[in-house]
Formats: structure tokens, sequence, C-alpha cells
């Protein structure tokens, strides 16, 4: 029994050391820091390791440069179109997105999110629908199929993709298929040699040194894409997987929400893809102008932009678009979120728009799929009560949609939650819409949901145990790292 003072002197100064890297060296926010340091603090063994896994930040090496967007073409026409803002020449097709041409000029000026405004949008928040017209637009493709999803599972859904993919590449057309190492962590083998031998080119996403070992919680691609032959796209938050389809017994059926897009902004997702193939390749894609077809008439006339962030932005963008979306609404805000542990900047933001006058209501899941930041974001909404704000709990399966819709004109649809790990760990694309029509959809969709929640009035949230309410407070304190 020696060498237990030895161990516990050694276990003492790896603490010491760390928190030492965590305070000077990695310059985080002082949230994030005091929660590091309470981690290492209360599981001085176990800490260490959740840091290793959970808490590093991205070196000099692997932080992503996306220098190559000049070569697509896009920082010639994201100048155009700041050039004409400041002119006071740029043309809105409609007169009520002109309230909201500051918020336009932000994406563009931080993020070279151009706005396209001849759009058509569809939108679903059905697994079965969405998935049905994905297939049946890729069994229509004539050149290529880009994907990028977080999760892909070889379970039912993922084989009835794999059979449609595998036939297109057998019939000629380029598929590319880009998914997270981590997130499909439980892909198997087999299912990707069976894709490649018939065809379909597959990349992993920051995938670890040695197979299946992936200790890289942070800096994950969340993004989920669909482009065809550069004329349809896909945006939203349902992945590949049976629970998307409410076939799991634990969620139940799956609310979601996803945009199948027709314009000119699919040229921005197909851009969006592109870079994120290239950054997980070694066979980039080349510029070529059958990624980018012209239409031969407009599509529909929806103003779009897409809008990306991560921990390769110097900006946190989908969050200020979220901000700015808040503090915008004269009337109303409707969030539907799976997890709702905002920063203090958006949570300020809510309360401000509540206590003028807004009325702000958020929707969250009743099953949390991980228990912690399920009780951080009863934390947070319950501060949201006492400002004004109406909270519903989402009754009829799990929650997973990612939408904002403010006053009827601007919406967000896309994969970013509102939490620390979308807004600044993850990489994340939004789509930032001004079109009373889809604000229209999106309410309606939010008022039917509304009818399948409970409320969360004061006095139910003053009724919560003891229990729940220690779970509250240690959830809160780790929010800053969840």
């Amino acid at each position: 029994m020696e060498f237990i003072p030895y161990f516990v002197t050694v276990i003492i100064f790896l603490n010491v050391l760390l928190g030492f890297t965590i305070i000077f060296l990695e310059r985080r926010d002082a949230s994030a820091t005091w929660a590091w340091l309470m981690v290492l603090m209360f599981v001085p063994v176990a800490g260490f390791i959740i840091y290793l896994m959970f808490g590093r930040r991205l070196s000099r090496k692997e932080i992503f440069t996306w220098d190559k967007k000049a070569r697509l073409g896009l920082l010639a026409a994201v100048q155009e179109q700041l050039r004409a803002i400041d002119n006071d020449e740029f043309e809105l097709k409609h007169p009520e997105v002109a309230p909201h041409e500051d918020q336009i000029y932000m994406h563009l000026k931080n993020n070279d999110a151009l706005l396209s405004q001849d759009n058509k949008l569809d939108l679903y928040t059905d697994g079965e629908e969405k998935f049905q017209a994905l297939m049946q637009d890729i069994e229509k493709a004539q050149d290529h199929v880009h994907l990028l999803y977080y999760i892909l599972r070889h379970d039912n859904l993922g084989r009835r993709l794999g059979t449609v993919l595998r036939k297109k590449a057998e019939e000629g057309v380029s598929v590319k298929l880009l998914y997270d190492d981590m997130g499909s962590r439980l892909l198997s083998r087999s299912y990707i040699k069976e894709m490649k031998r018939a065809g379909v080119e597959m990349e992993s996403f920051f995938p670890p040194l040695i197979p299946k070992l992936n200790m890289k919680i942070n800096y994950r691609n969340h993004r989920k894409l669909a482009i065809i032959d550069g004329t349809i796209g896909y945006i939203g938050g349902f992945n590949i997987g049976d629970e998307y389809l409410g076939k799991d017994k634990k969620f139940g059926y799956w609310r979601d929400t996803h945009l199948r897009v027709r314009g000119s902004a699919v040229h921005n997702l197909q851009t969006r893809f592109i870079l994120d193939w290239n950054q997980a390749s070694k066979r980039d894609i080349l510029y070529d102008e059958r990624f980018y077809p012209l239409f031969e008439s407009e599509p529909g006339d929806s103003a779009v932009q897409i809008v990306s962030s991560g921990p390769d932005s110097e900006w946190e963008q989908i969050k200020h678009g979220y901000i700015k979306t808040i503090l915008s609404a004269k009337e109303y805000v409707y969030i539907q979120t799976p997890y709702f542990i905002p920063d203090d900047s958006l949570l300020d933001a809510l309360r401000v728009a509540s206590l003028s006058g807004v009325d702000v209501r958020v929707m969250i899941p009743n099953k949390p799929d991980h228990p912690f930041v399920y009780w951080a974001t009863y934390s947070n909404v319950g501060d949201l009560l006492w400002a004004g704000a109406k909270v519903y709990i989402y009754q009829n399966g799990f929650l997973h949609a990612k939408t904002i819709v403010a006053d009827g004109v601007v919406s967000s649809v896309g994969t970013a939650n509102i939490d620390v790990r979308s807004f600044r760990l993850n990489f994340e694309v939004n789509a930032f819409v001004y079109d009373t029509k889809l604000a229209g959809e999106l309410t309606d969709r939010f008022m039917e949901d509304s009818e399948l929640t409970t409320e969360l009035t004061h006095s139910l949230y003053e009724q919560r145990s003891v229990w729940i309410r220690f779970k509250e407070a240690i959830a809160r304190l780790l929010s800053p790292v969840l």
C-alpha cells in the first residue's frame, strides 16, 4: 500500500497541470473554464479522461481552413451583394423582407452567405415523407448525388438508401456519401465495402488513427445535406436511421423538420458539401459547371441564405442569426429545439424580447436522449418562465426539430441545436429564410404541435421535487461543456 501516496501525488500533479492548461493555454471562456475545473476537482481520475474525450481544443494543424471558397467563385458574388446593399441598389422581390436587410447583410459580411431569391421550398416534418421524397429524387438523378449525414446506420432505412445509391452508381451516376465518424461509429464495414464495390464513394469526417476507437467527441460534422444534380437540395434535422422513422420504442414518433430546396440556394448547399468533402477526402472535387447548372426558369420566389458555423469560424454565426431574429421580432418568436442550453447572450435576447411584449414560445421534448442535457434544458426554460415566455413540452414522441420562426416572415431550419456544442464545437448549417409562405407553414406546424404538448407553467415548475432541482443544478453547472 506504499504506492498509494505516490499515486495520489501524481493525480494531484496531473490535475494541477491540466487546470493550468485549461486556464492559461486553452483561453476558454470563463464559464467553460470553471465547469472543467469543477469536473477535475470532483472526479480527478475520470475527469482527466473525460477532458481528453470532450475538452481538448483543435490544434492549429487540425483547424480547418476553407480558403477554397475563392476557387468556387463565391467571394466575388458576396462582394457584389454587399456593394449593392451599401449603395442602396439591392433589389428585394418582396417588400416585407426589406426590414430584415440588416440581417441579410450580417450573414453576407460574416459568413459569405449569398442571398438567393428564386427558391421553391417544400417542408417535411415526418421521416417517411422526407425519405420517400429524397429517394425518389435520387432515383431520377442523371449526373451526381452528394450526401452528408452526421448519423448513417446499417439498419432498414440505411439499407433502403444504400440500395438506391448503389443502383445509381452502377448506372454511371457519380455518388458521394460523407458521414461523420463519431455519429456513424456503429456503421459496419460490410456496409461500406458493399457500397464501394458498387461504385459509391464514401468518406468519414474526422476519423481516428485507430478504426472504431474515436476519442474526439467534439468538433463533429453535425450537418445533414443532400444535393441531386445541383438542382435539388435537402437540409434539416433528419439523419439516416430507423429511429428517424419513429421505429425506436424508447422515443416513439420522431418529430423533426427538413426542407427540400429547388433554386439557387442549392448551389450554396453544393458549395458547403464540396468544402466538407474536400476536407475529409484526398480525392478533391474540383470546380465544374455541372455542379452549378443554370435554371431554365425560376422555381420559386423564396429568399434563402445558407449559413454555416463551426470551430473553423471566427463568429458563431448561426447563434448570431438566432439572436438577430429574436431581437428584431415585434410580434412573436416560436422555437422548437431538442436541447435548450443557450449561453447568456441568447438567453438574454429571449428575456428582452419577452419582457418587451413579444410572444416568446419554446417547445422541447419530454423524453431525454442525454440526461444531463435534458435537465440543463429544463433548468434554462424555467428562467424563461419568469420573463413571461411560454414553454411547451412535446408529448407525442421525440421532438428533434431545430426551427425558429418570427413575425410570419423570418425563419430558420437546419442542424443547429440551441447549445454550446452546436454554436461553437460542431460543424452546423442552417437555412435562414425570408418568406411569408414558409414562415406561415412553420407557425401553423408549431400551433398544431402545441395541441400535443403540456404547457410548463410557473406552478408546475415550482412543484418539481428536490431531486429534480438537484439534477438541474448539477447539469446547469456543467452546461458550458455539455
